[in-house]
């Protein structure tokens, strides 16, 4: 993502909900344990994280819900994740 799509999120969650809120990440990676761990680092240990496995066993769907303070740590989430080579975010 570039900057002018994460200065739209953060605009939009200002405006959407008010903080701390629950928010819910979801990601899709190649199946890859090495990844998946990547992803999973990027939550802390209260996070409810929910793996799902495509039908064809290629790819794996992560959600995440986790209590963020505010936009911008949604943001740096985002932003970590993006460096997880083959990593989609929905």
């Amino acid at each position: 993502m570039k900057e002018e799509v994460y200065d739209s999120l953060r605009k939009k969650l200002e405006e959407q909900f008010t903080w701390p809120q629950v928010y819910m990440f979801k990601f899709i990676i190649p199946s890859d344990n090495k990844k998946l761990a990547m992803v999973e680092a990027l939550f802390g240990s209260e996070a409810i994280l929910v793996n799902r496995q495509s039908k064809n066993n290629k790819f794996i769907s992560i959600t995440a819900k986790e209590m963020m303070l505010s936009p911008t740590e949604i943001i740096e989430i985002y932003k970590k994740a993006e460096k997880i080579e083959g990593i989609i975010s929905l």
